[in-house]
């Protein structure tokens, strides 16, 4: 299934060890309907602007073809697995995607992955501070290089590797740890995208009806990272929306509950590595 309605422009592309990365622009001005499939390749895809409303995710030869998932900041297609990748909206967006042979991250695995359906779950969203460094590191080494931008590029694509083999093998399918149940992901996910100050783990065990251990423990089964991880970024995902619309930043800082507009520019420097006011700027000139 092909998706006639979106015009992919290819801006920067980086030669790595085993693959490639490239920072992609897709105008979309209609619904996206598509399916990704990438042969003996791991695809990572790290969206630079806000992911499409309601963007969706379904492994239709796993699962049928009415189960979607939603798709976060960060999300990955199996080698051989076909992602089935809907938006109930059009709209533009620019990713950094890497395409990396699948030995190149299955040499660091302590044993064969079985790809079960948490594992599929989990890599339709990943939250990782370490993934989201190596991908946006080399989203800049893309756009910029310098001297020896080649040589670099090698280092930061096998940190990922490594990572990505790691963040796998984390996503535990063992009855003893097992993971929330999916509708405790989706309450959370719910509370979450409210806005205003993150809740405690305490309100979240109270919304799931688990214990605090229950909800942290099983949230890192499920997911592959601390509840802590996951909300971080799921809040600078709500500030690249926001950032998105003509809301000043400071009534966006005050809206995702930082004390202050200079708290919510260090936080978002922080997550990736450039102010607010430079993401607005790039989200205008992608979406011109």
């Amino acid at each position: 299934m092909e998706d006639t309605y979106t015009k992919t422009v290819f801006e920067a592309e980086l030669p790595i060890p085993h693959g490639v990365a490239r920072i992609m622009r897709f105008a979309n001005d209609r619904p996206t309907n598509h399916i990704f499939r990438r042969g003996a390749h791991y695809w990572l895809d790290l969206c630079l602007t806000p992911r499409p409303e309601q963007a969706r995710g379904c492994y239709s030869e796993r699962w049928g073809p009415h189960r979607f998932e939603r798709l976060g900041e960060i999300f990955l297609v199996p080698p051989g697995e076909a992602l089935h990748v809907r938006t109930e909206a059009g709209e533009n967006q620019a990713s950094i995607a890497c395409e990396i042979h699948a030995d190149a991250v299955d040499r660091w695995l302590t044993h064969r992955l079985e790809w079960t359906d948490r594992r599929l779950e989990g890599g339709l969203d990943i939250v990782h501070p370490y993934i989201r460094s190596c991908l946006s590191r080399l989203a800049e080494e893309a756009r910029h290089g310098g001297t020896g931008s080649a040589d670099l590029a090698a280092m930061i694509a096998g940190q990922l590797a490594i990572e990505l083999a790691r963040y796998l093998e984390a996503i535990s399918e063992g009855p003893i740890t097992g993971g929330l149940a999916s509708w405790r992901l989706r309450l959370i996910d719910e509370r979450l995208h409210r806005g205003g100050p993150p809740p405690s783990l305490d309100e979240l065990a109270g919304l799931c009806s688990v214990s605090i251990r229950q909800l942290t423990r099983g949230f890192r089964s499920s997911r592959g990272c601390t509840i802590g991880d996951h909300i971080a970024q799921t809040r600078i995902e709500m500030a690249k929306r926001a950032l998105a619309t003509e809301d000043s930043i400071k009534s966006i800082a005050f809206g995702l509950g930082f004390a202050s507009p200079s708290s919510f520019s260090y936080a978002f420097g922080r997550a990736t590595g450039i102010t607010p006011l430079r993401f607005r700027q790039r989200y205008l000139r992608a979406a011109n």
